[in-house]
């Protein structure tokens, strides 16, 4: 098998136990690895013992989207693709995933079709992926897109660690657009298909308006981080519109505000092409339920 699955997880072991079993019947019996964000609940001891094939992580603290990283350190395979413990991926979907990936060198990320369980209906950002107007190469076998869902994605594993891996600043939350600027920026390209199918049961173990916190800061610190600056106030200004005004929101602010002096010494804008694909996505991210900060 040329892919590796990664999961990282945190006090949630009945969905990440579930998530397992789902893996452990693939037919393409992909290497599994669970990264085990410091959880209390005995995540990481349930693994080992009624997993013992899975290769288990054991994070000293939570680190959030950068468990992903740590898992990466160990992959073996040219391909990871990553999984979130309330996720799973349809049998010969990874390979299919591989497939695109072995056929085209410059593709670096395969972003799939997500069904919601119980029922199977699409996720509502489905028909943002199936419809998106970012502009790509005609050798791409989906749509061009301008950044993509960890949870549902798969990766070039060369090109995930030249880009340097998710931020360990971002830490969770909307991560992945700082990631996809980066690999763009390589010279890679992210698309989706169809045809790689992808399970989330959403997990009720969650605190939405610490997503919501994270999610706005992580989105003004990517937008300021590669954005030029006219696009990167319009950006911040649509973002500011659409956004509940409660102490929730005031939080996020706060912490984005906190981390100004980081973001200017970090500040590298993105290649003219780059910030034209990205451009595209400005208005409908503007219009998107999907992808509102609400909670």
């Amino acid at each position: 098998m040329h892919c590796t699955v990664v999961v990282i997880t945190r006090d949630r072991r009945a969905s990440l136990l579930r998530t397992l079993s789902r893996l452990a019947a693939l037919p393409e019996r992909p290497p599994v690895i669970v990264v085990d964000n410091a959880s209390g609940d005995g995540s990481a001891d349930a693994v080992a013992a009624e997993y013992p094939q899975v290769t288990l992580v054991r994070a000293g603290r939570n680190l959030g989207a950068v468990g992903r990283n740590l898992a990466v350190d160990h992959v073996r395979t040219p391909y990871v693709a990553f999984c979130d413990d309330d996720t799973w991926w349809a049998p010969g979907s990874l390979a299919r995933a591989a497939a695109l990936l072995d056929a085209h060198p410059r593709l670096a990320v395969v972003t799939g079709r997500i069904l919601v369980e119980p029922g199977g209906r699409e996720d509502p950002i489905v028909p943002e992926l199936r419809e998106s107007p970012v502009p790509g190469p005609e050798w791409l076998p989906g749509p061009a897109l301008g950044s993509f869902l960890a949870g549902a994605s798969a990766l070039r594993a060369d090109a995930f660690r030249e880009a340097g891996g998710f931020s360990s600043r971002l830490w969770l939350g909307g991560e992945e657009e700082l990631l996809s600027a980066d690999l763009m920026t390589l010279g890679y390209h992210l698309c989706y298909a169809a045809d790689v199918v992808v399970h989330h049961q959403p997990s009720g173990v969650r605190d939405p308006h610490l997503r919501r916190r994270d999610g706005i800061r992580n989105t003004l610190w990517t937008t300021w981080l590669r954005r030029p600056v006219p696009a990167a106030a319009r950006r911040t200004g649509g973002l500011l519109n659409g956004v509940p005004r409660d102490r929730h929101t005031a939080a996020a602010l706060a912490r984005a505000a906190a981390g100004i002096p980081w973001v200017v010494r970090e500040r590298h804008r993105v290649p003219a092409h780059v910030e034209t694909r990205l451009r595209t996505l400005d208005a409908p991210q503007r219009r998107s339920r999907a992808r509102r900060y609400v909670s």
